[in-house]
């Protein structure tokens, strides 16, 4: 059975929809940030991701990691991009044009969008949106956000989804980054064509089952 080591609340969310998406039977080992645990290295702390059993299965200790038949795989873009193309059907890529389509709308997001719009999520959720400094963080980070937005604009005004004009798993490893930068709503405002493809995608079963386990999950 696959193995989904993480929790709700990080990067695993994108491989938990996609399992979703799936139908996959999945057994999920909470493994928490270190950094939300007083001291990590204690024999009482929750697993986390310098837990040393879990170091042993993920050397760079980060979530999402997963564990599938023997093959242990800790990059998110790769995890999800392996288990859609593995279990096929729609989100999955139809031929070589397309994994390469999806392989590069999702290191796209992972290299033009995710650090800048991480920026924005976690000034937000710090409580400092609204200090003179957090506005100064928001402001470089939408700044730098405009080009590659527009280009995802330029392409979601001619096309519903990202690749083959159909949800697929670009789309999940996509909007799981945008959505970092969801809280500064101009950049949105600015780029409609982006708002409505993150409301469709958003809209979908499986993301919003996703999104209920994860406001369950204690913060």
């Amino acid at each position: 059975m696959l193995t989904i080591y993480g929790v709700y609340r990080s990067r695993a969310t994108r491989t938990l929809w996609l399992a979703g998406e799936l139908g996959l039977n999945f057994k999920l080992v909470p493994v928490i940030q270190a950094r939300r645990v007083e001291d990590p290295l204690a024999a009482n702390a929750p697993m986390n991701t310098l837990t040393p059993s879990f170091l042993a299965i993920n050397p760079m200790g980060t979530i999402p990691c997963i564990e599938d038949e023997g093959m242990v795989l800790y990059e998110s873009m790769a995890i999800n991009l392996y288990l859609a193309r593995k279990h096929g059907t729609a989100v999955a890529p139809a031929d070589l044009a397309e994994d390469a389509q999806m392989m590069q709308w999702s290191f796209f997001a992972a290299t033009e969008i995710e650090t800048n719009a991480l920026k924005i999520s976690s000034t937000v959720s710090e409580g400092l949106a609204n200090t003179d400094a957090g506005q100064a963080v928001i402001e470089v980070a939408a700044r730098l956000l405009r080009r590659p937005f527009k280009v995802l604009e330029q392409h979601l005004s001619e096309n519903e989804y990202l690749v083959g004009n159909r949800f697929s798993v670009a789309d999940i490893n996509v909007a799981e980054v945008v959505r970092y930068a969801q809280a500064h709503t101009p950049l949105f405002e600015a780029n409609p064509a982006v708002k409505a493809w993150l409301d469709r995608c958003q809209s979908r079963a499986a993301f919003k089952a996703m999104w209920s386990a994860r406001d369950s999950e204690a913060a």
